[in-house]
């Protein structure tokens, strides 16, 4: 079971938005590498990095603080945001990167999914955000008809190594992570389940133990670490523990 602390770009900084809205930014730390960095030094062993920009912009924006951050840390970074393309999915497999996420394109083109998945094996993600259990694409600004469960389902035997299921309606404002939404998709389909949006406290992580919850890959925390509500080191120990 993974923790991956997040860092959200905006305009070259690390930031932590409310409800998905760009205009309720709060930055946390001007330095993404040496944020970065710091997640390293207590502990983490992933990171999970959001070009924002790129999200709505349909390719990459904070690309000069994306490779800083690689440069800073030696944990494995997942990357998603503006990712549209195969040429862009190997730029930065290239750079260094451990997987990518494709978010939209992944509705737009669950073709080039399958293709990348096939071209690099183990490296490739799937972003699904839901607003009100309804996908949401381009940087959450629209909402699709499609169901999570739907789009995950697109994805059986195609080779992604892993879903990022991000409640919307619980992103970045400490309600706690959607556990109900977030294993009901982890039932439905094979893939490897990482639970986004809400995560507010030790209970949360406490939450990732319980039997029902150990078919997840991990969970992923932005601002209870940034504001001081979950402690890295008791974090840490309490899912080190239920993996012993």
């Amino acid at each position: 079971m993974i923790l991956f602390p997040a860092i959200d770009l905006k305009d070259g900084q690390c930031v932590r938005l409310r409800l998905g809205d760009m205009d309720e930014a709060t930055v946390y730390n001007p330095d993404p590498a040496a944020q970065a960095k710091a997640f390293e030094d207590q502990g983490f062993e992933w990171l999970h990095v959001v070009d924002l920009n790129g999200a709505f912009a349909g390719e990459s924006v904070n690309g000069a603080a994306v490779e800083a951050i690689l440069k800073a840390t030696g944990n494995p970074v997942q990357l998603g945001g503006g990712i549209r393309s195969l040429e862009h999915i190997e730029a930065w497999l290239d750079k260094g990167l451990a997987r990518v996420i494709l978010g939209t394109i992944a509705v737009r083109d669950p073709g080039l999914v399958r293709e990348a998945c096939k071209a690099f094996p183990g490296r490739v993600a799937v972003g699904i955000d839901a607003r009100g259990g309804k996908v949401a694409v381009e940087g959450w600004a629209e909402t699709s008809d499609l169901s999570a469960v739907e789009l995950a389902r697109r994805f059986e035997g195609a080779g992604v190594a892993a879903i990022i299921y991000t409640d919307i309606d619980r992103d970045g404002v400490l309600t706690g992570i959607n556990w109900d939404a977030t294993i009901d998709l982890a039932e439905a389909v094979s893939i490897p389940v990482i639970a986004s949006g809400g995560l507010a406290s030790i209970a949360d992580v406490v939450r990732m133990t319980m039997p029902d919850a150990r078919k997840l890959e991990g969970a992923i925390t932005g601002r209870a670490l940034y504001d001081g509500r979950l402690d890295p080191a008791e974090a840490l120990r309490v899912l080190r523990g239920a993996a012993a």
